[in-house]
């Protein structure tokens, strides 16, 4: 009777936490500003997703160290009609950084690199071209990782399919046909922060150097798979395997020309992932801090990493912390985020070109599971416009240019908000 009484409690228990977890999901879907008492007007997640030319999106929410749902909304392929599951990869653009680092520091906690050792100690097939623009200062591996090395070079256009792959020295050097500039000295390093894409390819030419072996197949064996990103891969251009699992690339709408484009900047811009395998990385980092767990580094080298910004951004709000990063390839946009406490997080990645909705649904989240001292972005009503100027200061501010962000990776508009 014993037996009986608590196999029904637990039934309850879960059809309770079912419902509970459900309910969420249907006050998401049906108005993504349903905590703004201001507004009056419902905001449908469908609506926001056609309002912004959003094709698909995928969420994946993380409450109490453990994730909490996710589900994928829309259409991975339009013209394919294939529709957008949990499974479905997307381009995780600037993302990819954040894995990246994890590579670096588990070579750096296996005593094979050192954080504050100048960059050419470690180059063996190029060498960095100091100037007198570094004034005589040596650029370190804690520096590429933090955006601290004063280098050029903010992201990266990637390539269309059947173009000629450059080699990672050819882009480091600007050369054809590398369709970037050469990543070079602007300032002294250690002074300030410039964010450089550059400066994490050249962490990925220090990783290949150190271990023998190509950047994907080190950071798939060491580094993924031990994370339990196991439908994750830095392959570029990714293997036929995962072909019919790709998301499809849209600009405001349009289809990108060969459905996406092919990044070489393999640490920078190159991670196909889902919301799922991210937030195992989300999980295991917040246990890493904790000292729960050490798949890839200790609770030592794991606060270090999010202390000093070291492929993340830490920010403090009234006290209560979380890192995270945005990415954003051609017709891909993506942001996550975690908590230093309570074991909240969230990951959403879309295969369109607009930022806003991802932060729109990051903030229903917040909402939702009442995250700590989260800043809510309220809809704006002529957000239209609002977006455009938007794009227009960030561009004439990171890149003293107007031309259009989307033609670079690494658009990473809500953590570059909160660092500058």
């Amino acid at each position: 009777m014993k037996k009986l009484s608590l196999i029904i409690l637990l039934s309850l228990s879960l059809n309770t936490f079912a419902q509970s977890v459900n309910d969420k999901i249907k006050i998401l879907e049906n108005n993504l500003n349903y905590w703004d008492k201001s507004k009056t007007k419902k905001a449908p997640l469908k609506d926001r997703m056609a309002f912004y030319n959003a094709n698909a999106v995928s969420i994946a929410v993380i409450k109490d160290y453990k994730i909490e749902w996710v589900k994928a909304y829309g259409f991975a392929d339009v013209s394919e009609k294939r529709v957008a599951t949990p499974q479905t990869l997307f381009q995780a653009a600037s993302i990819s950084k954040s894995i990246n680092s994890l590579g670096i520091l588990k070579l750096v906690q296996e005593g094979n690199l050192s954080l504050d050792d100048d960059v050419n100690n470690y180059l063996k097939t190029w060498k960095f071209p100091y100037d007198a623009t570094s004034n005589g200062k040596k650029i370190t591996i804690a520096n590429l990782l933090s955006h601290k090395a004063g280098l050029s070079v903010h992201g990266f256009g990637g390539y269309k399919k059947g173009e000629e792959l450059p080699t990672t020295i050819q882009i480091l050097d600007g050369l054809k046909p590398s369709n970037s500039s050469a990543v070079r000295s602007i300032f002294e390093p250690s002074t300030k922060f410039q964010y450089s894409g550059g400066g994490t390819t050249i962490s990925q030419l220090i990783l290949e150097n150190t271990t023998g072996e190509k950047y994907e197949d080190y950071m798939l064996k060491n580094v993924l798979i031990p994370l339990g990103m196991n439908n994750s891969s830095y392959n570029q251009p990714p293997s036929k395997d995962k072909e019919n699992l790709l998301a499809t690339a849209y600009d405001n709408g349009k289809e990108v020309k060969g459905k996406y484009h092919i990044y070489p900047e393999k640490a920078a811009a190159g991670l196909w992932t889902n919301p799922t395998d991210l937030a195992n990385y989300i999980i295991e980092t917040q246990l890493s801090l904790l000292g729960k767990s050490n798949k890839i580094l200790s609770k030592e080298l794991s606060v270090k990493r999010v202390d000093h910004n070291l492929g993340v951004f830490l920010n403090d709000f009234k006290g209560t912390k979380y890192f995270g990063h945005s990415g954003g390839n051609e017709g891909f946009v993506c942001h996550y985020v975690g908590s230093l406490e309570d074991g909240n997080g969230i990951v959403v990645m879309t295969n369109g070109s607009n930022m806003k909705l991802v932060e729109e649904i990051v903030s229903s989240i917040a909402s939702l599971n009442q995250w700590k001292n989260y800043p809510l972005e309220p809809i704006k009503e002529s957000i239209a416009l609002a977006i455009k100027k938007e794009c227009e200061k960030i561009s004439i501010k990171v890149f003293n240019s107007t031309k259009i962000l989307r033609k670079l990776n690494s658009i990473n508009i809500i953590s570059l908000m909160k660092v500058n």
